[in-house]
């Protein structure tokens, strides 16, 4: 048999995104930074040279150092220490939230993209009513009905996130009912819950993928502007749109107070932007 006539194996739709992920520089410079920032986060009280709430009143509002490679704020604590703790919590923080607004949005859009009728018109105009507010409004309003804090912001984000993934969720598997795999296996008696687990859903996951790495970089800007305003992370949890409402007032005589975590969170969206814009289209085949 010639080398020609050999059968090749048909590569998957996961094999053929990774390939395609991997040709895209700017995606993979993108999660190779967001991996540094995980590690970088889980690390923090190893890396960091002194704890976030450590104080020196000796060296107050001093300049970048061999001591302080950021330098100290007007509490006198170490910039760098603090930027540190901060991924942590903007990181996890803006990954809960999104991970709240798939669990719900996406089981809604499963629900009424499966069954329709009544409770499909009922669940979208319920889900309109949320898109009729604009996001940073929406969660204002939930912050200022449930109360500051961690949890609050992350209902926040789960809240004003869950719209977008049940309406592609429920996109996805209208458009995947009136494929043939899908009539085959209801011709074959298989019921709607067999159906919509062990065929619509694995087929949506490739989309949900995609919006979720998208909607983070949202997620990780909007705790930053909650916690700027004052409705987010409480001080002085070393939270990077806090540092940056400490750091307004000096930006004359101390800028490093508020450049560097404004710094940290302009890495870290593009980082996640970044992953996000390539794994759109490594996974989306009218694009490869």
């Amino acid at each position: 048999m010639r080398e020609s006539d050999k059968v090749q194996p048909a590569r998957g739709l996961w094999r053929d995104a990774w390939r395609q992920l991997r040709r895209n520089r700017a995606a993979v410079g993108g999660g190779a930074v967001l991996i540094i920032l995980i590690v970088i986060a889980i690390a923090a009280p190893t890396i960091a040279p002194y704890g976030p709430a450590e104080q020196d009143y000796d060296h107050v509002l001093e300049g970048p150092s061999l001591y302080h490679a950021f330098g100290t704020d007007n509490f006198g604590r170490d910039i760098f220490s603090r930027v540190l703790y901060g991924a942590r919590i903007s990181l996890s923080v803006g990954v809960l939230g999104v991970c709240l607004g798939l669990f719900v949005g996406g089981t809604l859009g499963l629900v009424a993209g499966q069954w329709g009728g009544w409770l499909d018109d009922t669940l979208m105009r319920l889900l309109d009513l949320l898109l009729a507010f604009p996001q940073l409004l929406l969660a204002i309003m939930v912050i200022t009905v449930l109360g500051v804090g961690d949890t609050n912001v992350i209902v926040a984000i789960g809240i004003f996130s869950l719209p977008l993934f049940a309406r592609v969720v429920r996109g996805q598997i209208l458009s995947l009912k009136q494929l043939d795999f899908t009539l085959a296996a209801r011709a074959l008696g298989a019921g709607d819950i067999r159906i919509l687990i062990a065929h619509l859903l694995p087929n949506t996951i490739a989309t949900i993928l995609v919006i979720a790495s998208l909607r983070l970089g949202t997620a990780i800007l909007t705790v930053a502007t909650l916690s700027f305003l004052g409705l987010g992370i409480r001080p002085p949890a070393p939270e990077w749109g806090t540092m940056l409402t400490d750091g307004r007032q000096f930006l004359q005589i101390a800028p490093q107070v508020a450049v560097f975590p404004g710094l940290a969170i302009v890495i870290t969206v593009l980082a996640v932007n970044l992953l996000g814009d390539g794994l759109r289209d490594a996974l989306d085949p009218r694009v490869r």
